[in-house]
């Protein structure tokens, strides 16, 4: 079996673009929490821009490890996993041709990410946030997906939400 996969920027760019409508989804949590903190909103600003186009360089990747320090700043759990939800956004772009479990994480993370956020808000329940995230995927987020083998286990309560969201994607390309 071979041990890279291969990946176009086009597929790059795709689970980007899923990774950063999966954190804006719940970036009003952040806000509501650090109402003057623009990181986690200027790493999925950069997300976006890689995603319609723009290049993947040290900028992107520098507004992912602000959106982090931002979630250590935050003052409530849901606000600190949307703003991981925004760092992992902006990651996505970094996801790696290496057929590695690992690598699921920089496809699903954000998902997983803001899934865990509107749990928290929601008293324990993602079960509508994980819908509404395998309704963003496009077929060549769930192609690309299905190109790695599934995800690992371990990773707490957001380990589980990207077992689940992996496990909802795959069954998308069952017949």
């Amino acid at each position: 079996m071979s041990t890279e996969i291969v990946l176009s920027k086009q597929d790059l760019r795709a689970v980007t673009a899923f990774a950063a409508a999966c954190a804006e989804s719940v970036l009003g949590i952040f806000e509501a929490d650090r109402p003057d903190d623009s990181r986690p909103r200027d790493a999925i600003g950069a997300a976006w821009a890689f995603a319609r186009g723009g290049e993947r360089g040290k900028p992107l990747r520098d507004t992912a490890w602000a959106a982090l320090k931002a979630a250590k700043d935050a003052h409530t759990a849901p606000a600190r996993e949307a703003a991981r939800a925004a760092m992992a956004a902006a990651g996505a772009a970094y996801l790696h041709p290496l057929a590695k479990a690992t690598q699921v994480k920089h496809i699903l993370g954000a998902g997983a990410h803001a899934a865990r956020a509107a749990e928290l808000v929601a008293d324990g329940d993602a079960t509508d946030h994980i819908g509404r995230a395998v309704r963003r995927a496009t077929p060549v987020v769930v192609d690309v997906l299905g190109r790695f083998p599934a995800a690992p286990e371990g990773g707490g309560r957001v380990g589980e939400l990207i077992r689940v969201l992996d496990a909802d994607l795959r069954s998308l390309t069952r017949t």
